[in-house]
């Protein structure tokens, strides 16, 4: 069963936390998902937003906080005194979702809402994943987990892990480690089933359970998950110890966050912007690029103009400029873009830089041929100059070729660097290969014109 979020569902909603009808309020929400409580921040104002969420429990109260944008979670917080935040919100979530939140806060209030929390151990747990920097595994995972003893019989870990299994929202595996705390593998619920009460641990758990370290960066986490269909990541001190998990919705997380910054750079913006920011730190993200395609721009205009006699000469060459030009872009983008998505899920690894080069140069000269000839086949169907015919034809050939390889090379050029190969596409591949496009054309042109004859 579910409710529908519709501006007649507000406008009641509204209403009722006007007339303070805490029941009625209530059981308008009773159906609603925390994320589906999320959204309807953006409808309300901050003492509105405050008299909702007070009426919650405290469970449901910390997974809608969890939900909130940032920007908002942010302002929502502000209007809250840090013994409220601790006990209604803090209180109930998992260490690392905690983290993230009190993260975001001002020195002065994360002191005092650490203060307040009541169970010590958490609070401990949310300053050691407050120590870790928030793109590496550390910063990602959470202090919860259920863990188990090699020594131990079948028995005393069903009791040990009834324990365990309160702190933790979804038991997706069982750690085995050592009396020193030395992750050694995984034991599956279906041989603990099996097992009889006497059956030592160490004799029925699962060797060779991925890991990954607290310094592992984000990104390699998300390729990990990814690439062995894993729902959750163990991580390990550097010495092996067992301290954390990371579950698949963090790494979702990351992955978006991701995409959303190489979707923008991509596009041409340097910083992270979202479009409920203001108008000013917008045009501030997005103007960088648009000064570089100025000056770009700049640099075609005086490339035209260094051969304007050529243009004077043969007027009919200046219709192909902007085909040149955009099928240069074009494809500099879309090589680019296979590089820059193959390093971003690493699957580039197998192969070396030259026969990535070398299957792309197939690649181009394959397409480059196909759209060269049905250009030569337009000329000889509606133009008279044979000259211009074999101009634009060769020029496109040419412009595909080094295009391709241009957008192949920056990208691998960047990721050695240790730079984000999104660099590589957008404005800047764009830019620099209308500028190259055109010069060849022109260059192409000036000696093919000198040899043809213009028929």
């Amino acid at each position: 069963m579910g409710t529908k979020i519709t501006r007649e569902y507000i406008g009641e909603l509204r209403g009722l936390i006007e007339a303070r009808d805490d029941k009625a309020t209530l059981k308008m929400m009773e159906f609603l998902h925390p994320a589906d409580i999320a959204e309807l921040y953006d409808d309300l104002n901050i003492e509105e937003a405050k008299y909702l969420y007070m009426l919650l429990d405290p469970e449901t109260a910390s997974d809608v906080l969890v939900e909130l944008e940032e920007d908002d979670r942010e302002k929502f917080l502000k209007v809250l005194p840090p013994e409220i935040i601790a006990s209604q919100f803090i209180g109930h979530m998992e260490s690392d979702d905690a983290a993230d939140i009190i993260g975001d806060m001002s020195e002065d209030v994360k002191q005092e809402v650490l203060l307040h929390i009541d169970d010590l151990e958490q609070a401990g747990d949310i300053v050691d994943l407050l120590a870790y920097d928030e793109d590496t595994a550390g910063g990602l995972m959470a202090k919860e987990l259920v863990k188990v003893y090699e020594n131990w019989s079948i028995t005393t870990c069903l009791n040990e892990m009834r324990k365990q299994a309160e702190d933790v929202d979804e038991l997706y595996y069982i750690y085995v480690v050592s009396d020193d705390n030395i992750l050694k593998g995984i034991l599956s619920l279906k041989a603990l089933l099996l097992a009889s009460g006497k059956t030592l641990i160490k004799d029925i758990y699962e060797t060779g359970a991925h890991s990954v370290s607290t310094d592992t960066p984000s990104e390699e986490v998300s390729q990990i998950m990814g690439k062995y269909d894993l729902v959750v990541l163990p991580v390990i001190d550097s010495i092996g110890r067992l301290i954390g998990r990371i579950t698949i919705d963090d790494v979702v997380d990351v992955i978006r966050d991701e995409a959303e910054k190489d979707y923008q750079m991509a596009s041409g913006i340097f910083v992270d912007v979202e479009t409920t920011d203001s108008a000013i730190r917008m045009s501030r993200a997005r103007l960088p690029w648009l000064i570089i395609g100025l000056l770009g721009g700049i640099l075609v205009a005086a490339l035209i103009g260094r051969f304007e006699e050529d243009l004077r000469i043969y007027p009919e060459m200046a219709f192909f400029i902007p085909l040149i030009a955009a099928m240069a872009g074009n494809v500099g983008i879309q090589s680019s873009a296979i590089i820059v998505q193959g390093l971003a899920n690493n699957s580039l690894g197998l192969e070396s830089t030259f026969r990535k080069l070398v299957k792309e140069f197939m690649v181009a000269i394959f397409n480059g041929l196909i759209l060269a000839a049905l250009l030569f086949g337009y000329n000889i169907l509606f133009s008279d100059s044979m000259a211009l015919t074999y101009t634009v034809s060769i020029s496109l050939f040419v412009v595909i070729i080094f295009a391709a390889l241009f957008g192949t090379t920056i990208p691998l050029f960047l990721n050695k660097l240790k730079l984000d190969p999104a660099l590589a596409t957008g404005p800047f591949i764009t830019t620099t290969n209308d500028i190259m496009g055109l010069l060849m054309y022109f260059l192409v042109g000036r000696l093919l014109y000198d040899i043809i004859p213009l028929v």
